[in-house]
């Protein structure tokens, strides 16, 4: 029974940071308000998921040594201050403020919260860490939807996105017909901006204190229960950086967080471009698209647990390799959801799966600081995905042309888990594994 009520908890405490993944939302009500460009605005995205993963590495520092709930804590505190900074002093600084509190500060209370959530809930289940670690994270994937549904019946969000969608298409057609736009004659009203800054500084508050709440009841496991306890050979982080698995292991997350990133990072206004359906009309989709992003989690960890890690990873980068070559052709709404929807599926997958992947290698002993540091390749991914998509919007007036090369990119990927035992040393003998059942039947490491 408490290694549920822990799972509960840690599935709340990451769920208000989850909402980083509606960021898409406010991507173009951003653009309208202030003017920015796409590249500007995604930049905020970027800078959140980099100073996440640092703040992965702090905080599993910090589990490791003294226990997860404070390291809970310092993050739900945080990601609420980010987002209230954001809201109250955006309009009077610009850009930098949603930088430095959106980005850095909110990212690193982000990622101090994911690693102490998902490090104590898969210590508590050692004999399916796939499913504990997917079960945990799916929270996080989950509070997207959660967000976006909340976000959409906000009494101010209707008009935001019907202005925001007017401003898209004139300035979208002043650049076809090589124009000048003038921002001021499109933009948001400022009834409309105070409206939208509000959001963030609620949504902070809200963030702030459920966060906390669910972080006081994160506990590790009891150190004398053997059940618990670590089996074999725990690596410390050095020698976890000395073997190949680790590199091999950090280029799948990149490649996997790349790929899914920059689907995320401008899901609404790139759904509309290929559909050419409103903003209003796209957004109601995409909150039911972000469910998927959390179901994943829990479908592709609990599946690694019995068809093995490098099996799953492969078929997540295959399904991907469909759906971004043919994404580009799509343009009926239905269509162009399904192939979203598997991208999402598929993204949440690879969290879901990795952790457990992370801990066959190297164990549970010193997961939190371990897993923090393989989390910089989301934090690498999150600056690059976002940043080539923008740049090809602006460059282009397109997101399309970003499709097919991360296409290409996920084609090469199959490779890396199906040839793993090649390319890597022998997977550790002592390894770290669980009691009942033992762990290198279900994952492959023979």
């Amino acid at each position: 029974m408490k290694r549920w009520i822990v799972a509960l908890s840690g599935i709340m405490v990451v769920m208000g940071p989850g909402a980083i993944y509606s960021y898409s939302l406010f991507t173009q009500p951003l653009i309208a308000s202030f003017g920015w460009s796409a590249t500007t605005t995604t930049w905020a995205f970027a800078l959140a998921n980099f100073f996440l993963a640092l703040g992965a590495v702090i905080g599993g520092f910090w589990v490791d040594r003294k226990g997860p709930r404070g390291a809970a804590l310092a993050g739900a505190a945080l990601w609420g201050a980010g987002n209230i900074l954001t809201g109250t002093t955006v309009m009077g600084n610009g850009v930098e403020a949603l930088y430095l509190c959106y980005g850095i500060i909110g990212g690193l209370g982000c990622g101090m919260a994911y690693i102490a959530a998902v490090s104590t809930v898969l210590r508590w289940f050692p004999a399916a860490r796939g499913f504990g670690g997917g079960l945990v994270l799916a929270g996080f994937g989950l509070g997207a939807f959660v967000y976006n549904m909340l976000i959409r019946s906000w009494a101010s969000y209707p008009a935001i996105a019907a202005q925001s969608q007017a401003y898209a298409v004139q300035r979208a057609q002043a650049l076809s017909d090589r124009v000048p736009f003038v921002h001021a004659n499109y933009a948001l009203s400022s009834d409309l901006v105070s409206g939208l800054m509000n959001v963030f500084v609620t949504s902070g508050v809200v963030f702030l204190v459920v966060g906390a709440i669910f972080a006081l009841l994160l506990e590790a496991p009891p150190a004398n229960d053997p059940a618990y306890a670590p089996v074999g050979h725990q690596a410390g982080t050095v020698e976890m950086l000395m073997t190949p698995q680790f590199y091999l292991l950090w280029t799948m997350l990149f490649i996997n967080v790349t790929a899914g990133i920059i689907i995320i990072s401008n899901a609404v206004p790139i759904m509309s471009e290929l559909t050419s359906e409103s903003v209003g009309v796209v957004t109601g989709w995409y909150i039911f698209l972000s469910l998927f992003n959390g179901l994943g989690r829990i479908f592709w960890g609990a599946l690694s647990d019995h068809i093995g890690r490098r099996l799953t990873f492969a078929v997540i980068f295959g399904v991907q390799v469909v759906v971004f070559f043919a994404l580009g052709a799509l343009h009926d709404l239905v269509t162009v959801s399904v192939s979203f929807a598997l991208v999402l599926f598929c993204y949440g997958g690879g969290f879901g799966s990795m952790p457990a992947f992370s801990s066959d290698y190297f164990g549970t002993k010193n997961f939190g600081l371990n897993y923090g540091v393989t989390l910089t390749a989301w934090g690498l991914a999150g600056l690059f995905g976002p940043s080539f998509v923008s740049t090809i919007k602006d460059l282009t007036g397109s997101y399309g042309a970003a499709l097919q090369p991360i296409g290409i990119m996920l084609l090469v990927a199959i490779v890396f888990p199906l040839i793993s035992e090649q390319v890597t040393v022998r997977a550790p003998q002592t390894a770290a594994q669980p009691p009942n059942p033992p762990v290198p039947a279900a994952v492959g490491h023979q």
